[in-house]
């Protein structure tokens, strides 16, 4: 051996992330490549930006833009540092999303008049949340304090008439339209007559406050 290059298996010692790839399987630069995907994946699915991860992990912004962006190699301990800002298990950051039934079967939600379906197998308290709800036709009448909280919320009607409060404000939303508004603003939603069917958006306060009764 000659020219301080070597042969066979790699050797971990350098901490690159290519070392750790073993035997007879994909090139070592496709982990990193994948490590990298990962990442920009699982930030984008949280709603993170790279001043937010590099703040959690603790790197200059520019650092974890050139590990995002393959101008600067990624080292074994990176990941656990990476995973952590991410809020997943070094295994999800240096793995593909597992195989398996694409489909949602996470149960529903009832609470207070709403029916909450999940359509999403994602968790996560930093994350948009989608769900199919049905609003019963008993939800008809606001209560005395119309709720606040921090965040969003957006919502299309699918059928039937909504009725929404926002301060001093009454609307009647018809199927095919849709609403967003600041929850910091009084609000309350219900129905006009028959039941109503929406697809909501809801941020980690507003499922906090709507989604928050025991499966059914």
């Amino acid at each position: 051996m000659t020219g301080g290059r070597t042969t066979g298996n790699g050797d971990c010692r350098s901490g690159n992330l290519a070392s750790v790839s073993p035997p007879q399987r994909a090139p070592a630069e496709a982990v990193e490549d994948r490590v990298r995907r990962r990442l920009r994946e699982l930030r984008t699915e949280l709603g993170l930006t790279l001043q937010d991860v590099a703040e959690r992990a603790d790197l200059d912004v520019s650092t974890l833009s050139r590990l995002e962006t393959g101008k600067r190699r990624l080292a074994l301990d990176h990941i656990p540092v990476l995973a952590g800002a991410l809020g997943v298990t070094a295994d999800e950051l240096l793995g593909a999303p597992p195989a398996g039934d694409p489909r949602v079967r996470q149960p529903p939600r009832r609470t207070d008049g709403l029916t909450l379906w999940p359509l999403s197998n994602r968790t996560g308290a930093a994350r948009l949340h989608a769900f199919r709800m049905v609003i019963s036709a008993r939800r008809r009448r606001p209560p005395s304090r119309l709720a606040v909280h921090e965040g969003y919320d957006w919502m299309y009607v699918l059928d039937g008439r909504m009725r929404l409060l926002l301060g001093d404000d009454d609307f009647v939303i018809e199927p095919g339209e849709a609403v967003e508004f600041s929850t910091w603003t009084p609000h309350w939603f219900g129905v006009v007559d028959e039941p109503v069917e929406a697809i909501a958006l809801f941020g980690p306060q507003g499922e906090e406050h709507h989604v928050h009764g025991t499966p059914r």
